[in-house]
C-alpha cells in the first residue's frame, strides 16, 4: 500500500502542482484538505491513522491526534510557527517535525510593509469612502524618518529591515536574544532591549514564535510604554498580543493604530471589537499566501517528507 501524505492547507492541486506531481511520481498518495478551512480535530481523527507524512497548515496536532497516528513519521509546517504541534510528544512518538524556516520570509515581510502602509495611509477609510460614493482624502503619514522596532530578528525580520531601509528611516532597532550581530550591522539595525523599542519606536512589527516567553508579550503595561503616535503590526501569532488590551489602548489613544494578520482565535469572530476601529487594518493570516511562496513551501515540504520516509535526515528538523 502506498504511503499517504496529508495536506493540511487548501488548494494544493491548484497552487502546489509541482509538489503534488513530485510526490505522486515517487508513488505516494496525496490526501488533500477539501474543506476550504483548517481540519477540525474530529475531521483529522478520521484520516490520521492512515497517514505517513503531513504538510501541516493551521490544524492542531495534539497528543490525542498523535496517539491515533500509528503510521506517522513526519510533519512539516507550511510556514514557521509550530505552536499547533505538540513537539515534545511528537518526539516521544518518533515523529520528526520540520518547518519551512526561510521559505516565506519575502512574502511575510512584504505583507508586514503593506499593513504598515495600510495603517499609515488610512487605506481602509479611503477605500470605503470612494466605494460608497464619497471622496475622503484623509491625511496620513510617511515611513521616512520614522523609528522602526522589530520584535525578533530572524529571516523575516531581516527581510523587513531591508524593505524599511528603502524609506530612509531615522533608526531601525531589533530585540532578539539570539540576534545575529553581524547581520544587524550589515542591515544597519541596532540590537537593543524590549523596553527601548516600546519607548522609542513609531512603528513596531512582531516576528517571533508563540512560545511561553512571548505569549501575552503585548498587554496593558506594554501599550502604556509606547508612544501615542506608535502603530503595532502583528504578522506572527495572535497569542503574542492581548486583543482586549490592544482594543482598549487604541480606543483610549495610548497608541495610534494597528495592522493585524493574526488573532487570538482563528478564524476570528466577525464581531471582533477591533473590526469597528478605523485605524485598524486586518488580513486573515495570509502572510505566506502568495503563488511563489505556496509553490516554494510545497516543494520544500514534499522533499522533507520524502527524505524522512525514505530514511534521509531532513532539513529544518526542529525536534531531534
Amino acid at each position: 500500500m502506498a504511503d499517504k501524505i496529508l495536506i493540511g492547507g487548501t488548494h494544493f492541486s491548484l497552487y502546489g502542482k509541482r509538489a503534488k506531481a513530485f510526490l505522486e511520481k515517487k508513488g505516494y498518495e496525496v490526501v488533500e484538505n477539501t474543506f476550504e478551512r483548517p481540519f477540525t480535530q474530529e475531521e483529522l481523527k478520521q484520516v490520521i491513522p492512515e497517514i505517513s507524512g503531513a504538510l501541516v497548515g493551521c490544524e492542531v496536532y495534539s497528543r490525542e491526534i498523535l496517539d491515533l497516528a500509528s503510521r506517522l513519521k513526519v510533519l512539516v509546517k507550511f510556514g514557521v510557527g509550530l505552536d499547533n504541534i505538540d513537539l515534545e510528544y511528537a518526539r516521544e512518538k518518533g515523529v520528526k517535525v520540520a518547518n519551512a524556516r526561510g521559505q516565506n520570509a519575502d512574502s511575510v515581510a512584504e505583507l508586514t510593509l503593506a499593513l504598515v502602509l495600510g495603517v499609515y495611509r488610512n487605506i481602509r477609510e479611503l477605500e470605503e469612502s470612494i466605494r460608497g460614493g464619497g471622496w475622503s482624502r484623509a491625511m496620513g503619514h510617511t515611513i521616512h524618518r520614522k523609528t522602526i522596532g522589530l520584535i525578533g530578528f530572524g529571516a523575516t525580520a531581516q527581510y523587513v529591515a531591508r524593505l524599511f531601509r528603502a524609506y530612509e528611516p531615522e533608526k531601525i532597532y531589533a530585540v532578539d536574544p539570539y540576534g545575529d550581530e553581524k547581520k544587524a550591522l550589515l542591515l544597519g539595525v541596532e540590537l537593543t532591549k524590549f523596553d527601548t523599542i516600546l519607548e522609542k519606536c513609531d512603528i513596531i512589527t512582531i516576528h517571533v514564535p508563540a512560545i511561553p516567553e512571548t505569549v501575552g508579550m503585548f498587554g496593558p503595561e506594554q501599550f502604556k510604554k509606547m508612544k501615542k503616535s506608535a502603530i503595532l503590526i502583528n504578522i506572527a501569532r495572535g497569542s503574542i498580543v492581548n486583543e482586549k488590551a490592544l482594543y482598549e489602548a487604541l480606543v483610549s489613544g495610548e497608541i495610534a493604530g494597528a495592522g493585524l494578520d493574526v488573532f487570538e482565535k482563528e478564524p476570528t469572530d466577525k464581531d471582533n471589537p477591533l473590526f469597528s476601529l478605523e485605524h485598524v487594518v486586518v488580513t486573515p493570516h495570509s502572510g505566506a499566501e502568495t503563488y511563489e511562496t505556496y509553490d516554494a513551501i510545497s516543494m520544500f515540504g514534499a522533499k522533507v517528507i520524502t527524505d524522512v520516509i525514505e530514511g534521509r535526515v531532513p532539513e529544518n528538523w526542529v525536534n531531534p
